[in-house]
């Protein structure tokens, strides 16, 4: 599950000064971006495709990878030929295959942040922090860290309300006083609380309000990359066991995210209301429920 699901404020280094015609190194991260001419229909039918299909293929390139190399790497740890077809596997303990899981979830969102910031690299050399909002912005925005501060106070009850409200009423199967496998070792539970309140958020943030959004701010204005930015995080949460129960539930969230995403300039706070939401989620579902 992943509330689906943060990071402490990133400090900008100081500025040395330079002799001129010696730009600071980050002098290209904070330069405001030049402006972009007018699209054409075609041209902006192409953006919108982009802003779509790239994202969605970073996550499906990050899972397939996961899969790949925990399935490798954990049947070389026990000994099995990974060349074995699969009618002829030995059958694995659920504690294995428990820990396999939680170890393919964790590297898939250590890849999907890599290959953002690989592609933001890429195509923005040395103004990639720019692009993914991890400096501040070049023109000031009204910010005030209260607002954020009383927000994080109040947003996990607004969260676990809806979500829990609208899994009752869509049949998401979502309530209080779940269990966690039993199947799971220490070190499994471990990594897959870090995976859902830290690691899941960083790097969702990256490819959705980083990555996406800075795609569709190019193409709409800020209240058409918040909603569209939403669409996409909470579409592709979209499950078979969980129907749309799971994207309608984070609806709420994201369009929060979006907004603090456009009203701050930066990503930090994105990635803490996320962790934060994902951390009060799953301590509501993982509560003893008495008798």
């Amino acid at each position: 599950m992943k509330s689906d699901p943060h990071a402490p404020l990133l400090d900008d280094a100081a500025v040395a000064p330079v002799h001129a015609g010696n730009a600071p190194d980050d002098e290209a991260d904070r330069a405001p971006p030049a402006p972009l001419p007018a699209l054409g229909l075609v041209a902006w039918l192409f953006q919108a495709l982009l802003f779509v299909a790239v994202p969605i293929g970073l996550l499906t390139l990050a899972s397939l990878l996961a899969i790949l190399v925990v399935r490798v790497g954990a049947d070389l740890r026990i000994g099995v030929d990974v060349f074995t077809p699969e009618a002829l596997r030995p059958r694995l303990p659920l504690r294995e295959i428990a820990g396999r899981g939680v170890a393919a979830d964790i590297l898939r969102q250590v890849l999907v942040a890599a290959l953002v910031v690989g592609l933001a690299l890429w195509m923005d050399g040395a103004a990639w922090r720019r692009r993914l909002a991890l400096t501040v912005p070049a023109e000031p925005r009204r910010s005030s860290p209260l607002r954020l501060w009383l927000l994080l106070a109040v947003w996990p009850v607004i969260h676990i309300v809806w979500v829990t409200e609208t899994a009752r009423a869509l049949n998401g199967g979502v309530a209080q006083g779940i269990h966690l496998s039993p199947f799971l070792s220490p070190v499994s539970v471990a990594g897959w609380f870090a995976y859902v309140v830290v690691l899941a958020p960083v790097a969702e943030e990256l490819i959705m309000r980083g990555e996406a959004f800075a795609r569709a701010s190019r193409i709409m204005r800020p209240a058409g990359a918040i909603a569209a930015t939403a669409l996409l995080f909470s579409l592709a949460h979209l499950s078979e066991s969980g129907g749309i129960a799971r994207p309608v539930s984070l609806l709420p969230l994201a369009i929060t995210l979006g907004w603090l995403r456009w009203r701050t300039g930066r990503l930090w706070p994105c990635m803490l209301l996320h962790g934060w939401s994902n951390l009060a989620l799953i301590t509501y579902l993982l509560w003893p429920v008495s008798d």
